[in-house]
């Protein structure tokens, strides 16, 4: 029992969240010879299995997903690419989670973890209380929708929703669509929406940048690095699709081609009917669509007090460099799903070692 009275169930290792990242870090916990359930847990606030990607809109294909790398053990083979990604890959992570008996309990919120008693840490969840050695953190960032503001905001009549409520493009029909971003699902948007709306007015802080040519190795680990370092200074850390580019591919130069994508810079204030520029110009709008990304996760760790004054955790590798029972897999550096992977494994060498009492190195 805790002071307050709530059971307290003890394991060595809590992990945060059942998307690619947190699977990725159960499976090799499993392989380790970690036992469900009596050594380690698996907490997951979504209703089902397919961590972020079940709320993805519908209109978002198998087809066009870039770069789903397969769960460690077990490939995702003979998908149809005309089907939903929420669809395909929810049944895919379903099967995963009971292939390898992850035993993931959901939906559970994770409210708080604090520090315990005896170097131990207390995860405070809507399910009760764990204490726990390490911690793996693997929440991601589709919680944490970045809504930027802009004056008048308030003002504006029409509608106004982020990537993460987007319902496809046919709820767009007729309407003047805005669309605020540079980055993929802003493209997506935009060339989704386009055939449907009356007009589509493309918005960016930056001119965009376009990358011709294949995505090679040399060009990832470049964009891996880049963002390793913000996270290894304790800043918030940039997506890898700001680092290297939007792919140059048939749809886009079509887009380009169309005047889809015609990237107009970013307004300076929002009007009752649509958009205003200080040099006059304005845009008549119905809706704007803020495509401008998520932040990680994090706030349930805030008790712990890691984050650095530049706004987010330094991390080496993936264990929080001011306290070594924390690790976080899917944030900064490994948010891909390649990235998740590799990190779920190096979490859980840099844990067995902190459990065992062997020296964890960077």
């Amino acid at each position: 029992m805790n002071n307050t009275g709530v059971q307290t169930r003890e394991v060595d290792v809590v992990v945060i969240g059942a998307g690619q990242a947190g699977l990725s870090s159960a499976y090799h916990l499993r392989r380790t010879g970690f036992e469900p359930e009596r050594d380690f847990v698996v907490l997951d606030h979504a209703p089902r299995p397919g961590g972020a990607w079940q709320f993805r809109w519908p209109s978002l294909t198998y087809g066009k997903v870039h770069g789903m790398h397969a769960l460690p053990g077990m490939e995702l083979t003979g998908a149809d690419p005309a089907r939903a990604s929420s669809e395909v890959i929810a049944e895919y992570f379903d099967t995963y989670e009971h292939r390898f008996d992850l035993r993931v309990r959901r939906p559970v919120d994770v409210l708080a973890v604090r520090e315990g008693e005896g170097g131990r840490l207390l995860v405070e969840t809507s399910d009760g209380v764990w204490s726990a050695r390490a911690l793996i953190n693997a929440t991601g960032t589709w919680d944490r929708p970045f809504w930027p503001r802009y004056p008048g905001q308030e003002t504006f009549r029409g509608r106004q929703l982020h990537t993460a409520q987007y319902p496809g493009p046919e709820e767009f029909a007729g309407q003047r669509v805005v669309v605020v971003g540079g980055g993929a699902s802003g493209t997506q948007h935009l060339m989704e929406i386009a055939p449907y709306a009356a007009a589509t007015t493309w918005v960016t802080r930056r001119p965009p940048v376009f990358r011709e040519g294949p995505f090679s190795e040399d060009i990832g680990r470049a964009a891996v690095a880049l963002v390793e370092e913000r996270v290894r200074q304790g800043l918030p850390p940039k997506s890898v699709v700001s680092v290297t580019g939007l792919p140059l591919n048939d749809a886009i130069r079509q887009a380009i081609e169309d005047g889809v994508l015609d990237r107009q810079p970013m307004f300076d204030r929002i009007v009752p009917d649509g958009v205003a520029w200080d040099d006059g110009r304005r845009v008549d709008a119905d809706v704007i669509l803020w495509a401008t990304g998520f932040r990680a996760a994090i706030d349930h760790l805030a008790p712990l007090k890691l984050r650095e004054p530049g706004g987010g955790i330094r991390v080496e590798g993936t264990r929080a460099v001011a306290d070594p029972r924390i690790h976080l897999v899917g944030y900064g550096p490994s948010a891909s799903t390649i990235g998740a992977n590799r990190a779920g494994r190096a979490a859980v060498r840099d844990i067995r070692r902190l459990l065992t009492g062997e020296p964890v190195t960077a």
